[in-house]
């Protein structure tokens, strides 16, 4: 609520896609009554390269998007979906703000990466995310091998990602590739009515039934 309580006075914001940014914003209008008038917002978009490529090398500067923060106006920084520069753009924007000395206040609802974690029965204590596994065949399953191996040698639990549509080519890929007593736990749309995460080893996953849904983003996590 802390947070809808913020979006709901911010004149400024830096999103993804002004859409659906004002679409979400009509959203919290319904909870909590927006100060300003949707039309009356100021809203600019990070360029398309960033949302492809990322910005976390430095090779985007968002400083140019922080002019109204220097005029005195506080500036909301909201991704698609989970949290801005965790595994979604926007670090850029947040790197640029520290430079210029605007103040950072994190705030944040479900964040995907944690929840799926959380409800993994992986270790919590030691864990990294490492993005997207390559989309070459080969190399996939030589990153696959990789991790597994960070994971059974150290005890730290490996998450990554995947879009739309190709969670069952990964599925099947871990599966080719995991050893039988690997723990893999896959979540997808947390927090929604269809959500789910489910936890077993490699062994036992060979023995489902196609239980992954394939339209939603997954969050995979390999571990012991």
């Amino acid at each position: 609520m802390g947070t809808l309580t913020v979006a709901a006075r911010l004149p400024c914001w830096i999103c993804e896609n002004a859409k659906s940014t004002r679409a979400y914003l009509q959203r919290v209008d319904k909870v909590v009554p927006l100060q300003r008038a949707i039309q009356t917002l100021q809203i600019q978009e990070l360029p398309r390269e960033v949302h492809k490529k990322g910005d976390h090398q430095g090779n985007f500067d968002a400083r140019h998007l922080l002019a109204p923060a220097l005029a005195g106006n506080d500036v909301g920084l909201v991704s698609e979906a989970g949290m801005p520069a965790v595994a979604d753009p926007g670090s850029s924007v947040v790197r640029a703000a520290h430079e210029l000395g605007i103040e950072v206040l994190p705030l944040t609802g479900p964040v995907s990466l944690l929840l799926a974690l959380a409800a993994s029965g992986l270790n919590g204590q030691n864990f990294a995310f490492v993005g997207y596994l390559p989309q070459d065949g080969t190399e996939r399953i030589a990153r696959i091998r990789e991790l597994e191996s960070l994971a059974l040698k150290t005890g730290q639990t490996q998450l990554f990602i995947e879009t739309p549509y190709r969670n069952a080519a990964m599925l099947q890929a871990l599966l080719q590739t995991l050893q039988h007593n690997t723990r893999l736990a896959i979540s997808s749309g947390l927090t929604l009515e269809r959500g789910a995460c489910l936890s077993d080893s490699a062994k036992n996953w060979r023995q489902k039934a196609s239980p992954l849904d394939n339209s939603t983003p997954a969050v995979f996590a390999l571990g012991r």
